[in-house]
């Protein structure tokens, strides 16, 4: 198999090198406030038999990832939710079950495993909490540091979960989206390698080994239908990366309709769907702190694909948000936070457009003990 970048907009190659990030054509038509211009995709090139290991689909070899257990997570099967709805092959991929209780562990173990195979020691981001601490756990295992710009919003569970794996954290008196400006302008002026989302193509790549355990633990099957949480569009892009990458190795014959779901209070790439465009950036407003985001930096791409592929965006209240996350963990066990509850949410919203025949699978992002504050809004305590 030989990996190379590919240009999501002009369409150019180029060799994979640890200096470069972004399309260097494209990107000079970057503007302030608009998604990224010019992400780069990682390309594969050659055949895999339907045995394959994840490893094997991915650029950097298996001897440089960190000794952490990240990926394999279950495929729960919640025999009360599909008796209550009538759907019998609903399924719920849960990645609560990663290392640090996060979605974000997948980007974050090729992040430092790239970084690894290029004697880079100093990763740093911006966050809105789970990637930061997935990537300061991921990091500690694969002995490199993390400086970390956070908004001083964010749960402390999740600066306090950091702080544990010996990250650097910088606290931001903003948004995401300030503190995502902090951590490139460090980049530029002292080094070290970014792994903000959308930025650094790993983390896209990282993302899509999540499809491909799906259609393994599918029986090498791909779903009708996955309800993904959206806030930055790189977690959907990925998925659709890792379905695309079956589809072009011969090893499936479709790709899944992917449903985006997101808070109305941050809903910038729904609107982008809608009007085939983006509008100007609107402040976001939502306890789903995962999926909060003005701009979305993986935008221009996630769109690309969601109309390529015949994608779909859904928007849910706060409300909906909350009441989805006490019924998931009451019907199933299984207890995530806001913004991994919003694919639930997005589910039951949709439920009745799904054929009972047609399997679905709720992608969850985050162990519920990440915001337990937000969680009390769901719960009377006695």
């Amino acid at each position: 198999m030989t990996f190379d970048y590919l240009c999501s907009e002009c369409g150019k190659t180029f060799e994979i090198t640890p200096d470069l990030m972004v399309c260097p054509d494209c990107s000079t038509r970057q503007r302030d406030d608009e998604p990224l211009r010019g992400i780069l995709e990682v390309r594969l090139q050659g055949q895999a038999d339907e045995n394959f290991s994840v490893f094997d689909l991915l650029p950097v070899e298996r001897e440089f990832f960190p000794p952490i257990p990240v990926g394999n997570t279950p495929l729960w099967e919640p025999s009360r939710i599909r008796e209550k709805y009538g759907k019998p092959r609903l399924y719920i991929k849960d990645d609560t079950a990663n290392p640090t209780g996060s979605f974000k562990d997948r980007a974050s173990y090729l992040v430092a495993a790239f970084a690894r195979k290029f004697g880079l020691n100093e990763i740093v981001l911006a966050s809105t909490g789970n990637a930061g601490s997935s990537m300061s756990g991921v990091a500690a295992a694969a002995g490199l540091k993390v400086r970390l710009y956070l908004p001083a919003t964010a749960p402390p569970a999740k600066m306090v979960q950091a702080l544990q794996y010996g990250a650097d954290l910088v606290k931001v008196e903003g948004t995401y989206d300030d503190a995502y400006d902090l951590s490139m302008a460090w980049c530029r002026d002292k080094g070290g390698l970014s792994r903000n989302t959308a930025h650094n193509p790993m983390t896209i790549e990282g993302k899509k080994t999540v499809a491909l355990e799906m259609y393994q633990q599918l029986g090498r099957r791909v779903p009708d239908h996955v309800f993904i949480p959206v806030g930055d569009g790189v977690i959907i892009s990925g998925v659709y990366k890792g379905f695309r990458d079956l589809v072009t190795l011969g090893l499936a014959p479709k790709v899944p309709v992917l449903h985006g779901v997101q808070a109305e209070g941050s809903s910038a790439l729904t609107r982008a769907l809608e009007n085939r465009g983006f509008t100007p950036a609107q402040p976001s407003k939502t306890l789903a702190d995962s999926i909060s985001v003005d701009v979305p930096r993986g935008g221009y791409y996630a769109l690309k694909q969601l109309m390529e592929w015949g994608g779909k965006m859904i928007t849910v209240t706060d409300q909906a948000i909350v009441d989805a996350q006490k019924e998931l963990s009451t019907l199933s066990g299984l207890f995530v936070e806001p913004a991994a509850a919003a694919s639930y949410a997005g589910f039951l919203k949709e439920k009745e457009t799904l054929p009972a025949d047609e399997s679905a699978v709720l992608l969850v992002t985050g162990s519920g003990l990440k915001d337990i504050e937000t969680a009390r809004r769901g719960v009377a305590l006695p």
